[in-house]
């Protein structure tokens, strides 16, 4: 079934401006360790960025980058971007110099909305890459004199928001592999409406009342819906803090602003539950919290429910189809799953010639909803591969039950045979994972002085014990097959980590 938009549709007015008409313009929608943010505080914010950015001439198309901490600034200065027709590109703040130069070189942005003390390194990847981008600069460092406090003071302004198209460009995303150059996916205003109606509202059941709290920040795409638009959609508010999370600071967060709704990934999950005060913390506000990113496993799964009793919620999504389309639900969670299709959205398990296989077999993830891209940005060759008469076809491969949960086995560029039998390194993680002495743990296949494919486990450890790796292999060994056990078992105090907070698995690779 197709989400029903109208021929002019611009998500800030979908998302912002129609709460102020609905008479919510009062309620709060920003909360922040320093005050809070009316719908119409917001609305005011964000108008007076579109009127600064069409002053510098952006119009409709145009691409922004957009690069900040999580703020009320960040959130006006996105729906400004949109209210002007422009297309934003959220970009990590903490990105090193090259990295950031390749993406001016890349990505080819008009201009960029960034925190004063960024110029200097903007300002030198822009000219290393040739671009003739300008910048608007917000002070970061003292925002009581920034656009924040003075748009408290202009609720009158109006801007009227440029008409777009449903299927106009309106973010960029960066695909989140855990290897290799992150590609820009090109998404539409269609699909933040339609996965936000199909699985925040339809499944998940946000309602006006909640508050939400998100573990990963509002550039990407996980957060910037169920931090941002998802709540905004409904009259609810988000809490935003521009600190570094860590468990302390969760737990810090969670006591000051009471969310109802936790957005997080299993590293932070793994780091909440392993705290030396995590059974006095008092986290019975929430009514579930969400997980994303990287499957969470059984014991994680195990440890937090026992600690909290708060449901938690795995599941999965693409920058190609924005958000998560697959999920656990409310009162339908197997745990170890990632839950099923959510409904609006349609999958099937297919081999390498597209032919679907039965149930308990692994095979590739096919997706097909309104929520679909239009594409990689300047890739033709990626985006025909991917792209397939309304299915996006990515890496992800899974194993669906005959109840319809699917298991989530890797991506097809983790597998790997050994001894000329597949191995999923998932299997043999979640495994250690149960072991008391393991933390987080990562499996590559490496090559050997013969050029046989071996498993390699890579280990965060919560504890010290001697002759450690002999007994995590001998753990292994008893539980899993022969050819499953790790040939080495390497020990470090964290993993390398790739632009989204996944496991750099290449980089670990480089380790050996």
């Amino acid at each position: 079934m197709s989400l029903a938009l109208p021929k002019v549709f611009n998500i800030a007015e979908y998302f912002l401006d129609r709460r102020i008409e609905e008479g919510r313009g009062e309620r709060i929608a920003l909360r922040t360790d320093r005050g809070e943010l009316t719908y119409r505080d917001t609305q005011s914010l964000a108008n007076r960025f579109a009127r600064n950015l069409r002053q510098m001439g952006i119009g409709r198309g145009e691409r922004v980058f957009l690069s900040m901490s999580d703020s009320p600034e960040f959130v006006g200065a996105l729906f400004g971007i949109l209210k002007v027709g422009g297309v934003v590109v959220m970009v990590n703040p903490n990105l090193k110099p090259d990295a950031l130069a390749e993406l001016f070189g890349y990505c080819r942005p008009s201009s960029a909305v960034i925190e004063s003390e960024m110029l200097d390194a903007f300002a030198a990847a822009a000219h290393e890459a040739e671009s003739t981008a300008e910048f608007m600069t917000v002070d970061g460092q003292n925002r009581r004199h920034s656009a924040y406090e003075s748009s408290r003071e202009e609720q009158s302004d109006r801007f009227d928001t440029v008409d777009t198209s449903p299927d106009d460009a309106a973010i960029w995303l960066f695909s989140g592999g855990t290897t290799g150059r992150p590609k820009a996916v090109v998404q539409t205003h269609r699909s933040f409406a339609n996965t936000t109606e199909l699985y925040a509202q339809a499944a998940l059941g946000y309602h006006e009342d909640d508050i939400t709290l998100s573990v990963p920040k509002l550039y990407f795409g996980y957060a910037t819906g169920s931090n941002l638009f998802f709540p905004f959609s409904v009259g609810a508010s988000a809490v935003l803090f521009s600190e570094h999370p860590t468990a302390d600071v969760l737990f810090d967060k969670i006591a000051r602003h009471r969310p109802t709704i936790l957005i997080s990934v299993p590293t932070m999950i793994n780091q909440m539950v392993s705290h030396p005060k995590a059974a006095a913390q008092d986290l019975s506000c929430l009514r579930f919290s969400t997980s994303a990113g990287e499957a969470l496993p059984i014991p994680l799964y195990d440890r937090w429910r026992e600690l909290y009793d708060v449901e938690l919620l795995d599941g999965l999504g693409t920058a190609e189809m924005w958000h998560i389309f697959v999920s656990n639900l409310p009162g339908d969670v197997k745990p170890g799953t990632l839950g099923r299709a959510v409904p609006g959205f349609e999958i099937k398990v297919c081999d390498e010639s597209g032919v679907e296989v039965g149930a308990g077999e692994v095979g590739r993830l096919w997706v097909k909803g309104d929520s679909l891209a239009s594409g990689y940005w300047d890739d033709a060759e990626k985006t025909a591969a991917a792209f397939r008469d309304g299915w996006f076809v990515g890496g992800d491969l899974v194993r669906r039950d005959d109840e319809g949960y699917l298991t989530y086995c890797g991506r097809d560029d983790d597998v790997f045979k050994v001894g000329g039998k597949w191995l999923a390194p998932q299997e043999v993680e979640n495994c250690l994972m149960n072991h008391p002495a393991v933390k987080e743990c990562a499996v590559v296949g490496i090559e050997n002085e013969n050029g046989l494919m071996k498993p390699y486990a890579f280990v965060v450890s919560g504890q010290w014990q001697e002759d450690l790796e002999q007994k995590l292999k001998d753990y292994v060994l008893a539980r899993l097959q022969p050819y499953k056990h790790p040939r080495r078992i390497i020990i470090l105090e964290d993993f390398p980590r790739t632009h989204l907070g996944k496991v750099d698995r290449g980089k670990l690779k480089e380790l050996v």
